[in-house]
This record gives structure tokens, C-alpha cells and sequence, in this order.
């Protein structure tokens, strides 16, 4: 079951502190050591990644976002995630945190200035 108060009381700034809690756990020295270990498994394959390093930021993400009353499983990391993308939108430095979180299992693309695929 969804928590609609939940929804109602996540603020800007109840994001950002989710948010920064979210970083500050993937930046444990263990946390660190799980994801580098996960990573080295993936190799540069978007497959892997999902595989290996997507389960333990997710996992380090329930754990977070339950203090901020979202229901601890997927149910609540959707709804939180739903809340940081309609956030983000009017709030650069949530937007800024949130891009952070998903560099942890998101392989970078690289890009050119124009848009255009590099060779």
C-alpha cells in the first residue's frame, strides 16, 4: 500500500537531505568496496551493470528513503523516485544529486556538443 501523506510531506528540502543521506551510504568505505567489486564483475555491459551494481544502490536507497516515510521495497522506491523527477524539474540541486545517484549504475555516454554520436 502506497503512502499518499508520505507524498504530501516530501519536500524540496526532505529531497535533498534524502537525497545527500543517499550519497553520503554509497560513499561508505563497504559501499564502496560492494559497488567497485560489482562494477570490476560488469565490465562496461549496461546488462551487467543492471545485474550486479543496480541491486545494492537500490538496496542502499530503501534503506535510506524509509526515514523519510516511503514503504521500504519497490513500491516506495517508485513512489520516491516519482517524487525526486516531478522535484527535479523545479529544483536544479535535486536534479544535480539525483544525476549523482544514478552515475553509481549508469555507465557515462559520452556525447558531442552538437548531439551527435562521436566516431
Amino acid at each position: 500500500m502506497i503512502n499518499m501523506t508520505a507524498v504530501a510531506d516530501f519536500t524540496t528540502e526532505s529531497a535533498k537531505a534524502a537525497l545527500n543521506e543517499i550519497l553520503t551510504a554509497l560513499s561508505t568505505p563497504e559501499n564502496v568496496k560492494k559497488i567497485a567489486e560489482a562494477k570490476e564483475n560488469s565490465g562496461n555491459e549496461m546488462l551487467k551493470m543492471m545485474q550486479f551494481v543496480f541491486p545494492i544502490v537500490v538496496q542502499i536507497q530503501i534503506d535510506i528513503i524509509k526515514n523519510y516515510g516511503f514503504s521500504e521495497g519497490r513500491e516506495g522506491l517508485v513512489q520516491f523516485h516519482q517524487c525526486i523527477r516531478t522535484l527535479e524539474k523545479e529544483d536544479a540541486e535535486i536534479a544535480r544529486l539525483h544525476n549523482q545517484v544514478r552515475a553509481y549504475f549508469l555507465p557515462p555516454v559520452a556525447s558531442s556538443p552538437s548531439g551527435e554520436a562521436s566516431l
